[in-house]
């Protein structure tokens, strides 16, 4: 049992490290010519390939019906819809101010659940709402002619709160993998679709097909199968917390490979959002008439609440 747990723990901190890497590779595509579009049809079509044989080979069971047609809805509009921001605002702000901005989502999916859901807010998402809003104002602070890539970065977490909450109703009727599986193959079959009016630009270098093949399957596929598999051995809180790594090793990297530098009041509101998301992450439900049940993101969600992986990911 032990040991189940413990190898839960490095599964889901592999995939935190995973996910972090995302906007370094991101970075790195764009400095060899690659444009947004070409960057996510690679991403999502191979991507979907790996998922697609994966559930062949553990013989899984796609969902059919209204579940099927709301998860297409969910990978074709809200996942590519987050991802074309998520990646613009690397273009036009530092990866590390993208990473910390779309760990904005938790404190915005508990606001969407207050206003329209009926939650009902114990003290210690009140404090973490009140943390979140004085540290987002801190994070973005004098951003530096950054402005559209902190409002890309806003717009990214803002369309992942609207999947998140998506995702919660129509993931525990598929199952992870499978709704995973249909979200990554409606994204990647939406994208050459709109590649009629968006021409794709591919990389002009060894190292920028690199970098897109370790998005896809790195930060990608490893990234979300080694969740699922880490949250089958961990409760969805535990794994929650351990996802909240995925912006820190995002701003370490950032520091240490592109140069990117945040402001000490920047990396103040950063630690912020990230304790305000543990808050969230870690509070007790109180009972109320309607459920919207938040548990982490790119990474913690129970599979009878939130699935991050039929969501995640910028």
């Amino acid at each position: 049992m032990q040991a189940s747990r413990r190898a839960g723990q490095w599964l889901v901190v592999f995939s935190a490290i995973a996910f972090g890497w995302m906007p370094i590779f991101g970075s790195w595509a764009y400095q060899s010519g690659v444009n947004t579009q070409g960057l996510l049809l690679v991403r999502f079509t191979l991507a979907a390939a790996v998922m697609i044989a994966v559930m062949f080979w553990r013989g899984g069971r796609w969902p059919r019906g209204k579940v099927l047609l709301g998860l297409a809805a969910m990978g074709a509009l809200g996942y590519v819809g987050q991802a074309y921001s998520y990646f613009s605002a690397l273009q036009y702000g530092s990866a590390a101010l993208a990473a910390l901005l779309l760990y904005a989502y938790p404190v915005l999916v508990t606001l969407v659940a207050v206003i329209w859901g009926g939650e009902r807010l114990g003290g210690r998402k009140l404090l973490a709402l009140a943390l979140a809003a004085v540290s987002l104002i801190l994070t973005i602070g004098p951003a530096g002619g950054q402005w559209l890539g902190v409002l890309l970065g806003l717009l990214a977490a803002a369309i992942y709160t609207g999947y998140i909450l998506a995702g919660s109703r129509l993931t525990p009727q598929a199952g992870a993998m499978p709704a995973a599986t249909v979200v990554m193959s409606a994204a990647a079959l939406a994208l050459w679709l709109t590649s009629a009016w968006q021409t794709p630009v591919w990389p002009g270098s060894h190292s920028g097909w690199l970098a897109l093949l370790a998005i896809a399957l790195v930060s990608t596929v490893g990234a979300i199968l080694a969740f699922l598999a880490g949250l089958e051995r961990l409760p969805a809180s535990e794994a929650s917390m351990l996802s909240t790594l995925e912006p820190v090793v995002s701003v370490l990297l950032a520091a240490a490979l592109l140069g990117d530098q945040l402001s000490g009041w920047q990396l103040l509101g950063g630690v912020g959002i990230l304790i305000s998301a543990l808050l969230i992450a870690t509070a007790k439900p109180i009972p109320r008439v309607a459920t919207v049940e938040l548990a982490a993101p790119e990474s913690a969600r129970d599979t009878a609440t939130l699935q991050p992986e039929a969501g995640r990911n910028a």
